[in-house]
């Protein structure tokens, strides 16, 4: 049996040709006739105005992303939680809001402006290295 991976217009129901003239005509490529050599420039030119080829500079391999979170989706959590700490693998730790409580942050890095406002609210910023199957386990669970 022949899967049909778009679901068929119910517009043309009952119509064999589906406005296509006779059965033979519409088939794939082969109705559109011969492109040849030239001819088919116009199209590239048209992808390279229009900015679907913007590849610039490259991609370093194995880069590894860090997810981002501030300390006010940190202090919701351990309000929501009740708990006084929170390991964090795979994060970078940003100094976006205010802690509102003193908590032990465990998390792979920490921005300055973290680090200084988790210790005025009488809190401390410990550093752990994630492995690269804890950050995308990590990924995975937010």
């Amino acid at each position: 049996m022949v899967y049909r991976r778009n679901k068929r217009s119910r517009k043309y129901l009952g119509m064999r040709s589906w406005g296509v003239g006779n059965i033979k005509n519409n088939r794939g490529k082969g109705s559109r006739g011969g492109v040849g050599k030239g001819g088919g420039k116009h199209k590239f030119t048209r992808t390279v105005l229009h900015g679907s080829l913007k590849k610039v500079g490259f991609s370093p391999y194995r880069r590894s992303r860090r997810l981002e979170i501030n300390l006010d989706e940190i202090s919701r959590r351990l309000q929501k939680d009740g708990s006084k700490s929170i390991e964090l693998r795979g994060y970078k730790v940003l100094g976006g809001g205010r802690l509102s409580l003193a908590a032990s942050i465990k998390a792979d890095s920490f921005s300055k402006g973290a680090e200084e406002k988790i210790k005025a609210a009488g809190g401390e910023a410990v550093r752990a290295k994630a492995s690269d199957k804890d950050m995308t386990s990590a990924a995975a669970s937010t």
